[in-house]
């Protein structure tokens, strides 16, 4: 039928060439100037409390709910029954994880490394020599991220091994020339734990992660600290 065109029409060659430098224009004067910036990248690397455990999935641990509360970009790393020694049941430490889960990715503005928890088993100088090299291993591989070291989670009263451990991760922090964070420092209650006693409830992942972005958001860029 008259009046009916199959297929798209070919702009002539003359208004190919305007879209071209319209474009070209664009780019380079960095159009659209209303676009939002791009959101922050935060990884997390840590043990069950960081992957979620029970009913509680990555997607709603205190990790993502952080990194969203920050307006950041959450990739959370890591595995059950894992630390700076302990391999749990995947046969990988934190330093392991880093490597096969996050190392091969582009350097993200900040690297939160969060745990202890499984570390009780061995001595306080073998758990420090293991943060040591894990950062080491950071700071080395991405010298412009801030990584900001979070020590042991507890729910309820923590043990006199788990303020070890603490002490240790605290003074390689520092030493590292990173921000530390010290969960133990208050007292998250049993009531908002799950029947194991030990892992947070979705409750208890939400008031974790409104602590610890309100922890992270007063604190310098870590990546800015010396030793």
């Amino acid at each position: 039928m008259r009046g009916w065109r199959i297929g798209p029409r070919i702009p002539p060659a003359a208004t190919l060439f305007g879209i071209f430098l319209v474009l070209s224009a664009c780019a380079a004067n960095g159009v659209p100037r209303d676009a939002p910036p791009a959101a922050r990248v935060v990884m997390f690397l840590g043990d069950s409390f960081t992957v979620g455990s029970g009913p509680v999935p990555p997607w709603e641990t205190y990790a993502s709910e952080t990194a969203r509360l920050m307006g950041g970009q959450p990739i959370i790393a890591g595995a059950s029954g894992t630390g700076y020694l302990s391999e749990g049941r995947v046969g990988r430490t934190f330093q392991r994880s880093f490597e096969v889960e996050l190392a091969w990715r582009p350097a993200p503005d900040l690297l939160v490394i969060a745990g202890g928890h499984n570390d009780r088993r061995w001595s306080a100088v073998k758990v420090r020599k293991a943060a040591d090299r894990l950062l080491a291993e950071v700071r080395g591989h991405w010298p412009g991220t801030d990584v900001v070291v979070v020590g042991p989670l507890w729910m309820g009263e923590p043990p006199k091994k788990a303020y070890e451990v603490r002490d240790v991760l605290a003074k390689a922090a520092r030493d590292g020339g990173v921000a530390f964070v010290d969960p133990m420092a208050r007292r998250w209650p049993l009531e908002v734990a799950l029947p194991d006693g030990v892992h947070p409830t979705h409750t208890g992942h939400e008031r974790i992660a409104a602590w610890l972005a309100g922890e992270l958001g007063r604190r310098p860029s870590a990546g800015h600290q010396g030793p």
